[in-house]
Order: structure tokens, then sequence, then C-alpha cells
């Protein structure tokens, strides 16, 4: 009642483990949904999910949502989270980083005829997140480079001019070279000596 011409509402957030409750409230409430990518384990799971492991996330929400409960596809929004950049180091020796798992998953989805017709959005300001600086730049950077992946969507403070302004040059090759950590020391060393830059640039000095 009173919600004639406007817009379903878009629901933050949906997971595996919470999908059966929420997504039968659509018989009732017409809305679209972020389907985020984690699972009831993430607590032991140090947030650590491959690809393939975040695929088969997103292939579960997708057939429960469009199978069981009359979603089009079009009425999802797959999140494969942002970690900050601040904490996408190298821990271990083959492991891939957050931001390279998470532009994977992106570009994964995309050329899976399966999820035609999903969007795939990310929470942006997250990235830059204890960054010393620059921070509207790193997530406008951010943003540009998930967007070569395959984002269509993207939760963003619209005064940042995002789409307006174009991304530093500098900061695309810093946001970049996370995309590129695939675990191998060399993209390993590329972040850190990225991070060790970024950070010398960018530290506030701070007077007596």
């Amino acid at each position: 009642e009173g919600t004639a011409g406007l817009a379903p509402p878009l629901l933050n957030s949906v997971k595996t483990y919470t999908m059966d409750e929420i997504l039968p409230l659509r018989s009732r409430y017409p809305f679209k949904f972020i389907g985020l990518l984690v699972d009831d384990k993430t607590g032991g799971h140090d947030g650590v999910y491959s690809v393939e492991e975040l695929h088969a996330l997103a292939r579960a929400l997708l057939r429960a949502a469009t199978g069981r409960y009359g979603f089009a596809p079009s009425d999802i929004f797959f999140d494969s989270t942002v970690f900050p950049l601040s904490i996408d180091m190298p821990m271990s020796a083959g492991q891939s980083g957050y931001t390279y798992r998470t532009f994977e998953t992106i570009r994964a989805l995309r050329r899976d005829p399966e999820f035609r017709g999903v969007h795939l959005s990310l929470g942006i300001s997250n990235a830059a997140r204890d960054l010393p600086g620059r921070r509207i730049g790193v997530c406008r950077a951010y943003l540009a480079k998930a967007r070569e992946y395959g984002l269509d969507a993207a939760i963003v403070n619209v005064f940042h001019e995002y789409g307006r302004k174009p991304a530093a040059p500098d900061l695309l090759a810093f946001v970049s070279a996370f995309a590129a950590q695939d675990g191998s020391p060399a993209a390993g060393e590329r972040v850190i000596g990225r991070m060790l830059r970024f950070c010398e640039a960018n530290r506030k000095v701070r007077t007596p």
C-alpha cells in the first residue's frame, strides 16, 4: 500500500546460510538482494576463500533464488567482498591475495553462462581503510579496476564523483598490483614495494 510506482528495495545482504529464511519473503514483498559470498564457517575460515569456493557459493544462491523463490537473475547482486588493501599483504607462499580472489571471482561469474543477467557489486570504500592518504583516489582506482573484470554495480559515496573523474594512473597501478597478486613471489614483492612507496609518499608528518 502506498508503494505504487516505486522500485523494489535492494536488500543487503543474503548469504547461503540465511537464504532459506529471507528469500521466501519474495512471495509477500518484492525485493532485490545482494548475495554476499560468505558461508557460516567464515569465523574459522579467516575469510580465505578460493575463487572456486566463491563461485560455488554464488551458484548455490543463484539456483535457490531463481529455482525455488522466483527471483530473476537481474534481481541478484553478487558481492565477492572487498578487503582493505592495507591488510592484503603476502602471508603464505603460494597463497593469492584477497583482491586477486575478489576480482577473479567477478571475472569467473561474468564468464559463466549460468550467471547471465546477474549484477556484480562491491562496497568500494573498504578498499582504502587504514591507508595514510588519498583514500578517495584509491577507491576511484579500485572501482575502475574492478570494472575491467566485469563489475557493473557498487556501493559508493556519490559525492566522490565516480565515473566523472578518471582514476589517477599511479593509483590505478597501485591497485593493479594487488589485483595481480596470484601467490607468486614476484607478485608478492610488487605488492610490498607498491605499498611501501605509497605509505612513504602519503605519510602524514606530525609537527612537534
